[in-house]
């Protein structure tokens, strides 16, 4: 069983940039999303994936990823996903012997910057860098299924 345990964050200011290892633009959307289960499909760069996800619980969740044809993913995403496409820049930060992903969304979700870790245990400790903000790991708003359905742009409070 392949488990994804990640923390979330609002992210402060973009001195990450500087140090970033890597910049690439993603474009997903989803097959399926219920509280118990989502498939998504995700073009990231010149790599396309199928994900599906369990339902969270504490910030675990069960993960299954799969390489496909970005032709494949492409098509999926024209004819096949729900409405709202998400569109995003991610940077890869590493910090302290961790590494952050920081997703700058596009799109109807401009303006929302959120940076990620992903952990080897709930209860592993992990130094901050200097951008991360509030953590909003349980905000089911910041959840990149539920940022498809209702942008950043159209909350009431931000």
């Amino acid at each position: 069983m392949s488990l994804e345990i990640e923390r979330k964050y609002r992210v402060t200011n973009n001195s990450y940039r500087a140090q970033s290892s890597q910049c690439t633009y993603y474009k997903q959307g989803y097959l399926s999303v219920d509280k118990h289960r989502t498939i998504r499909i995700r073009i990231a760069g010149d790599e396309a994936f199928i994900t599906i996800k369990g339902a969270t619980e504490g910030c675990t969740r069960k993960e299954f990823e799969y390489p496909i044809p970005v032709a494949d993913a492409a098509e999926m995403l024209d004819s096949l996903s729900l409405p709202g496409i998400i569109e995003k820049k991610r940077y890869r930060y590493p910090y302290e012997g961790h590494l952050w992903e920081i997703d700058e969304f596009l799109g109807e979700n401009e303006g929302l910057v959120v940076a990620e870790i992903e952990l080897e245990s709930e209860s592993e400790s992990f130094p901050i860098p200097p951008f991360i903000g509030v953590e909003v790991t349980g905000d089911p708003r910041y959840y990149n299924s539920n940022l498809a359905v209702k942008p950043y742009n159209q909350w009431d409070t931000k």
